[in-house]
């Protein structure tokens, strides 16, 4: 059976990561990247699309998938606004899940933060909740969203209380431990490897994954 994957945010901290296991493994004949600029990988299978992310409805014929795997996301360091930052985590993924339905996709596989909560005070809680909340509401045979602690890697861009946060959460890491252990730290490419893993398992079901569990589909 061929199968075709959807990556938006194929550039970001796990994306890329997650870009190299769709294209390596064997479990997808044809992958789509969606992306602003270039990535600079080549592959047979790989299709780049650089494309407009205000005009996403463009371009929905390439939108034809079985599963969407979704990495957007940003800081508000690098957004400046509340609005952009909402654009990016919000409006873009809802866009390209809406789009995705209406071209076939089964499955969205989405990350989105520890602590997500439509209704939470803090900004950025709150949005990761709300694009949870109207993903719910869309008929996909299969929703994953994965909610990931702090994520550790090389980043292209440098953060640096980002940079000294993942140093402290690592040298306390033998806290995090029964309850806590969801607050833990993890790789970006643990992550990565669990969106693969979740896709090939295809739940019929909308789960919702913490740092926690989300290793365990890594291993």
């Amino acid at each position: 059976m061929i199968k075709k994957a959807l990556i938006v945010g194929g550039s970001g901290l796990v994306g890329r990561q997650l870009l190299h296991i769709l294209l390596e493994e064997q479990h997808y004949d044809s992958v789509v990247a969606l992306v602003r600029a270039p990535l600079h990988v080549e592959y047979p299978k790989l299709t780049e699309l650089i494309i407009n992310f205000d005009q996403l409805e463009h371009y929905e014929q390439h939108f034809t998938a079985d599963d969407v795997f979704c990495c957007l996301g940003t800081t508000i360091k690098k957004a400046k606004t509340q609005d952009a930052m909402y654009k990016i985590d919000v409006e873009y993924p809802l866009t390209v899940a809406k789009l995705a339905l209406r071209q076939g996709a089964r499955h969205f596989l989405f990350i989105s933060a520890i602590g997500a909560n439509a209704d939470s005070p803090a900004f950025y809680s709150r949005i990761k909740g709300i694009a949870e909340r109207e993903l719910r509401e869309m008929p996909y045979d299969s929703l994953s969203i994965l909610r990931p602690s702090l994520l550790l890697g090389d980043r292209q861009e440098y953060r640096l209380a980002e940079r000294w946060g993942g140093v402290i959460f690592q040298a306390l890491s033998f806290l995090f431990i029964g309850p806590l252990r969801k607050y833990r730290a993890i790789e970006a490419k643990t992550v990565a490897r669990a969106m693969y893993r979740m896709a090939m398992s295809a739940p019929k079901q909308t789960a919702i994954y913490s740092s926690e569990q989300i290793e365990q589909y890594a291993q």
